[in-house]
């Protein structure tokens, strides 16, 4: 079997040399956002402003105490959300996104509105395929 060297990401803007920092930091970004827990994180802050964690995890649904817990945190290692611990009795954790979360949030806006002008495309892309699968 022949074996390539791992696909490189090349800077839109010009053929120099991408700093291996940059690629290395949209890869773990394109890994981050492409985990769905992330992507409805993102949404439910950037639709209802800051939430309490328990309300944040209703908000998105389906997601397990600990996913949050794991997701949120990875989220504010890497900026984009604010974790505010009020000191009451019991304690009031509130997530926020950081101007940083936003413009990835808003960035992100475009894959939905893709997704709402190609859902019957791809509905019938898939009935299609799904068809001559069954028909062999």
């Amino acid at each position: 079997m022949t074996h390539y060297p791992p696909a490189r990401i090349s800077s839109p803007h010009s053929d120099e040399p991408v700093d291996p920092r940059v690629e290395a930091l949209v890869n773990e970004v394109i890994g981050r956002v492409a985990d769905k827990w992330t992507m409805l994180i993102l949404e439910v802050l950037e639709q209802h402003g800051e939430q309490r964690f328990t309300r944040l995890g209703e908000r998105v649904g389906g997601i397990s105490q600990k996913m949050l817990t794991q997701t949120l945190r990875q989220m504010e290692r890497d900026g984009l959300v604010v974790r505010t611990v009020h000191p009451v009795i019991p304690p009031r954790v509130e997530y926020r996104l950081t101007d940083l979360g936003v413009t990835l949030a808003e960035a992100f806006c475009g894959v939905w509105t893709w997704a709402e002008k190609n859902l019957d495309r791809i509905e019938a892309a898939r009935l299609a395929f799904d068809e001559r699968k069954a028909a062999v």
